[in-house]
Protein backbone atom coordinates (compact mmCIF):
# COMPACT_ATOMS: atom_id res chain seq x y z
CA UNK A 1 0.00 0.00 0.00
CA UNK A 2 1.10 3.45 -0.25
CA UNK A 3 2.35 5.05 2.72
CA UNK A 4 1.49 8.91 3.20
CA UNK A 5 3.91 11.14 5.19
CA UNK A 6 2.57 14.11 7.49
CA UNK A 7 5.23 16.49 8.03
CA UNK A 8 2.93 17.84 11.09
CA UNK A 9 3.43 14.23 12.89
CA UNK A 10 7.13 13.37 11.33
CA UNK A 11 8.64 16.91 12.93
CA UNK A 12 6.79 15.97 16.26
CA UNK A 13 9.06 14.50 17.93
CA UNK A 14 12.57 15.53 17.64
CA UNK A 15 14.71 14.40 15.07
CA UNK A 16 17.78 11.67 15.76
CA UNK A 17 20.82 12.95 15.76
CA UNK A 18 23.80 11.97 12.97
CA UNK A 19 25.23 9.05 15.17
CA UNK A 20 21.96 7.87 16.85
CA UNK A 21 20.80 7.55 12.70
CA UNK A 22 23.76 6.05 11.95
CA UNK A 23 23.52 3.13 14.62
CA UNK A 24 20.02 2.80 13.86
CA UNK A 25 21.34 2.71 9.99
CA UNK A 26 23.31 -0.20 10.75
CA UNK A 27 21.17 -1.92 12.66
CA UNK A 28 18.84 -2.26 10.22
CA UNK A 29 21.33 -3.70 7.67
CA UNK A 30 22.18 -6.03 10.06
CA UNK A 31 19.27 -7.23 11.34
CA UNK A 32 16.41 -5.97 9.19
CA UNK A 33 13.35 -3.82 10.31
CA UNK A 34 12.02 -6.02 13.18
CA UNK A 35 9.37 -3.87 14.53
CA UNK A 36 6.57 -3.17 12.24
CA UNK A 37 6.15 0.47 11.27
CA UNK A 38 2.55 1.91 12.90
CA UNK A 39 -0.16 3.47 10.21
CA UNK A 40 -3.10 5.27 10.46
CA UNK A 41 -4.93 4.30 7.63
CA UNK A 42 -2.38 5.41 5.32
CA UNK A 43 -0.53 7.72 7.35
CA UNK A 44 2.56 6.79 8.80
CA UNK A 45 2.31 7.19 13.03
CA UNK A 46 5.87 5.87 13.63
CA UNK A 47 8.74 4.58 12.47
CA UNK A 48 9.78 7.35 10.21
CA UNK A 49 13.55 6.83 10.53
CA UNK A 50 12.99 3.17 9.81
CA UNK A 51 10.82 4.16 7.37
CA UNK A 52 13.26 5.88 5.31
CA UNK A 53 16.18 3.86 5.90
CA UNK A 54 14.59 0.80 4.51
CA UNK A 55 13.50 2.58 1.16
CA UNK A 56 17.22 3.97 0.83
CA UNK A 57 18.54 0.32 1.17
CA UNK A 58 15.34 -1.65 -0.39
CA UNK A 59 15.12 -3.86 3.01
CA UNK A 60 11.61 -5.00 3.44
CA UNK A 61 8.96 -4.01 6.75
CA UNK A 62 6.22 -4.70 7.98
CA UNK A 63 3.08 -2.44 8.86
CA UNK A 64 0.41 -2.84 10.87
CA UNK A 65 -2.32 -0.53 11.89
CA UNK A 66 -4.19 1.57 14.59
CA UNK A 67 -7.86 1.57 14.98
CA UNK A 68 -8.31 3.59 18.28
CA UNK A 69 -7.23 6.93 17.14
CA UNK A 70 -10.03 8.99 16.58
CA UNK A 71 -8.19 12.77 15.84
CA UNK A 72 -4.61 14.05 15.28
CA UNK A 73 -4.20 14.76 19.03
CA UNK A 74 -4.92 10.92 19.57
CA UNK A 75 -2.38 10.37 17.05
CA UNK A 76 0.03 12.91 19.44
CA UNK A 77 -0.77 11.79 22.92
CA UNK A 78 0.04 8.12 21.42
CA UNK A 79 3.44 8.99 19.74
CA UNK A 80 4.40 11.28 23.00
CA UNK A 81 3.16 8.03 25.04
CA UNK A 82 5.35 5.74 23.03
CA UNK A 83 8.51 7.74 23.62
CA UNK A 84 8.17 8.31 27.22
CA UNK A 85 8.51 4.50 27.30
CA UNK A 86 11.58 4.08 25.62
CA UNK A 87 15.06 4.33 27.46
CA UNK A 88 16.88 5.90 24.49
CA UNK A 89 15.34 9.29 24.88
CA UNK A 90 17.31 11.82 26.38
CA UNK A 91 16.04 13.59 29.64
CA UNK A 92 15.45 16.88 27.57
CA UNK A 93 13.26 15.01 25.35
CA UNK A 94 11.27 13.20 27.97
CA UNK A 95 10.66 16.92 29.34
CA UNK A 96 9.71 18.56 26.05
CA UNK A 97 7.21 15.61 25.57
CA UNK A 98 5.62 15.35 28.68
CA UNK A 99 4.96 19.29 28.49
CA UNK A 100 3.11 19.01 24.98
CA UNK A 101 1.33 16.16 26.50
CA UNK A 102 0.20 18.70 29.38
CA UNK A 103 -0.91 21.22 26.64
CA UNK A 104 -2.93 18.67 24.95
CA UNK A 105 -4.75 17.36 27.83
CA UNK A 106 -5.38 20.97 29.39
CA UNK A 107 -6.83 21.51 25.46
CA UNK A 108 -9.09 18.74 25.78
CA UNK A 109 -9.96 19.16 29.55
CA UNK A 110 -11.37 22.86 28.48
CA UNK A 111 -13.05 21.70 25.50
CA UNK A 112 -14.72 18.79 27.54
CA UNK A 113 -15.76 21.76 29.94
CA UNK A 114 -17.37 24.09 27.17
CA UNK A 115 -19.07 20.69 26.04
CA UNK A 116 -20.64 20.09 29.07
CA UNK A 117 -21.82 23.46 29.62
CA UNK A 118 -23.56 23.55 26.07
CA UNK A 119 -25.23 20.51 27.06
CA UNK A 120 -26.48 21.55 30.43
CA UNK A 121 -27.58 25.38 28.77
CA UNK A 122 -29.31 23.06 25.86
CA UNK A 123 -31.48 21.11 28.57
CA UNK A 124 -32.08 24.15 30.83
CA UNK A 125 -31.23 27.96 30.37
CA UNK A 126 -28.43 29.31 32.51
CA UNK A 127 -29.37 31.41 35.51
CA UNK A 128 -27.49 34.65 35.05
CA UNK A 129 -27.50 35.30 38.79
CA UNK A 130 -26.16 31.76 39.48
CA UNK A 131 -22.11 31.98 39.20
CA UNK A 132 -20.85 29.48 36.73
CA UNK A 133 -18.97 26.47 37.76
CA UNK A 134 -15.69 26.73 37.03
CA UNK A 135 -13.96 23.61 34.48
CA UNK A 136 -11.77 20.87 35.87
CA UNK A 137 -8.68 21.03 35.92
CA UNK A 138 -6.52 18.23 34.03
CA UNK A 139 -3.76 16.92 35.77
CA UNK A 140 -1.12 18.59 34.01
CA UNK A 141 0.56 20.29 37.22
CA UNK A 142 4.13 20.78 37.56
CA UNK A 143 4.39 17.29 39.39
CA UNK A 144 2.43 15.32 37.24
CA UNK A 145 4.33 16.14 34.15
CA UNK A 146 7.67 15.49 36.39
CA UNK A 147 6.41 12.14 36.80
CA UNK A 148 5.03 11.01 33.09
CA UNK A 149 8.69 12.12 32.35
CA UNK A 150 10.01 10.44 34.76
CA UNK A 151 11.99 13.95 35.91
CA UNK A 152 12.11 15.96 39.10
CA UNK A 153 9.86 19.33 39.16
CA UNK A 154 12.78 21.66 38.92
CA UNK A 155 14.27 19.86 36.01
CA UNK A 156 10.62 20.45 33.90
CA UNK A 157 11.31 24.31 35.46
CA UNK A 158 14.34 24.34 33.32
CA UNK A 159 13.13 22.86 30.57
CA UNK A 160 10.19 25.29 30.16
CA UNK A 161 12.53 28.29 30.55
CA UNK A 162 14.68 26.40 27.95
CA UNK A 163 11.32 26.63 25.91
CA UNK A 164 10.72 30.06 26.05
CA UNK A 165 14.05 31.66 25.76
CA UNK A 166 16.35 29.53 24.54
CA UNK A 167 18.01 30.10 21.02
CA UNK A 168 17.61 27.30 18.70
CA UNK A 169 21.55 26.85 18.89
CA UNK A 170 21.37 26.24 22.68
CA UNK A 171 18.91 23.76 21.92
CA UNK A 172 20.55 21.95 19.47
CA UNK A 173 24.01 21.64 22.10
CA UNK A 174 21.46 20.57 24.92
CA UNK A 175 20.19 17.68 22.24
CA UNK A 176 24.18 16.87 21.15
CA UNK A 177 24.93 16.71 25.02
CA UNK A 178 27.22 19.64 24.79
CA UNK A 179 25.69 21.30 27.49
CA UNK A 180 23.56 20.11 30.45
CA UNK A 181 19.57 21.27 30.92
CA UNK A 182 20.93 22.73 34.29
CA UNK A 183 23.32 24.58 32.63
CA UNK A 184 21.70 25.46 29.36
CA UNK A 185 18.59 26.84 31.52
CA UNK A 186 21.43 29.48 33.03
CA UNK A 187 22.60 30.42 29.67
CA UNK A 188 19.56 30.90 28.23
CA UNK A 189 19.05 34.17 30.20
CA UNK A 190 21.38 35.61 28.24
CA UNK A 191 20.76 37.93 25.19
CA UNK A 192 20.54 35.83 21.90
CA UNK A 193 23.41 36.80 20.78
CA UNK A 194 25.25 35.89 23.78
CA UNK A 195 23.70 32.74 23.63
CA UNK A 196 24.48 32.48 20.20
CA UNK A 197 28.30 33.06 20.37
CA UNK A 198 28.70 30.69 23.56
CA UNK A 199 27.24 27.91 21.46
CA UNK A 200 29.82 29.13 19.21
CA UNK A 201 32.82 28.47 21.99
CA UNK A 202 32.01 25.01 22.33
CA UNK A 203 31.58 23.31 25.69
CA UNK A 204 34.35 24.72 27.68
CA UNK A 205 32.74 28.21 26.97
CA UNK A 206 29.19 27.10 27.87
CA UNK A 207 30.57 26.19 31.46
CA UNK A 208 32.27 28.61 31.68
CA UNK A 209 29.23 31.12 31.08
CA UNK A 210 26.88 29.23 33.10
CA UNK A 211 29.73 29.39 36.23
CA UNK A 212 30.30 33.32 35.96
CA UNK A 213 26.36 33.69 35.69
CA UNK A 214 25.20 31.62 38.65
CA UNK A 215 28.64 33.51 40.11
CA UNK A 216 26.59 36.87 39.40
CA UNK A 217 23.71 35.87 40.87
CA UNK A 218 24.84 34.36 43.65
CA UNK A 219 26.67 37.99 44.86
CA UNK A 220 23.65 39.98 43.62
CA UNK A 221 21.67 38.29 46.25
CA UNK A 222 20.45 40.85 49.28
CA UNK A 223 22.27 39.38 52.82
CA UNK A 224 19.20 38.15 54.93
CA UNK A 225 18.48 40.12 57.93
CA UNK A 226 18.80 38.64 61.12
CA UNK A 227 14.77 38.31 62.64
CA UNK A 228 16.34 40.21 65.77
CA UNK A 229 18.01 43.29 63.53
CA UNK A 230 18.78 46.52 65.96
CA UNK A 231 18.66 49.90 64.88
CA UNK A 232 21.96 52.33 66.24
CA UNK A 233 20.47 52.67 69.48
CA UNK A 234 20.08 49.03 70.12
CA UNK A 235 16.30 48.91 69.96
CA UNK A 236 14.68 46.37 67.57
CA UNK A 237 14.08 47.38 63.71
CA UNK A 238 10.27 47.93 63.16
CA UNK A 239 9.10 46.06 60.63
CA UNK A 240 8.51 49.02 58.44
CA UNK A 241 12.53 49.78 59.53
CA UNK A 242 13.56 46.10 58.52
CA UNK A 243 11.79 46.73 54.81
CA UNK A 244 13.24 50.48 54.57
CA UNK A 245 16.49 48.63 55.34
CA UNK A 246 16.22 45.83 52.96
CA UNK A 247 15.52 48.08 49.80
CA UNK A 248 18.45 50.26 50.69
CA UNK A 249 20.61 46.96 50.10
CA UNK A 250 18.73 45.65 46.81
CA UNK A 251 19.34 49.08 45.84
CA UNK A 252 23.19 48.91 45.92
CA UNK A 253 23.14 44.94 45.26
CA UNK A 254 21.19 46.07 41.93
CA UNK A 255 24.07 49.07 41.24
CA UNK A 256 26.43 46.24 41.49
CA UNK A 257 24.77 43.79 39.52
CA UNK A 258 24.51 46.63 36.74
CA UNK A 259 28.40 46.69 36.36
CA UNK A 260 28.63 42.97 37.21
CA UNK A 261 26.59 42.20 33.89
CA UNK A 262 28.85 44.69 31.68
CA UNK A 263 32.04 42.55 33.23
CA UNK A 264 30.28 39.90 32.75
CA UNK A 265 29.56 40.40 29.11
CA UNK A 266 33.00 41.26 28.35
CA UNK A 267 34.43 38.42 29.49
CA UNK A 268 32.03 36.41 27.26
CA UNK A 269 33.61 38.05 24.39
CA UNK A 270 36.86 37.71 25.55
CA UNK A 271 36.48 34.05 25.95
CA UNK A 272 34.61 33.99 22.53
CA UNK A 273 37.70 35.76 20.93
CA UNK A 274 40.03 33.42 22.66
CA UNK A 275 38.37 30.22 22.10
Amino acid sequence: MQIRINDELRKYIDPLTEAERATLERSLLAEGCRDALVLWDDVLVDGHNRYDICQKHGIPFKVTQNTSFQSMEDVMLWMIDNHLGRRSVSDFQRGVLALRQKDILAKRALQEAERARAEDAAIAPPDPEKELAPPPKARTSREDIARAARLSSNTISQIEKIQKTATPELVEAIRQGTISINAAATVASLPESEQVAAVAGGKELLRKAAKEIREQRAASRPPRLPKQAVSESGEPLSEVERLRLEVAQLKEKNAALRAENAELRERIAALVDAS
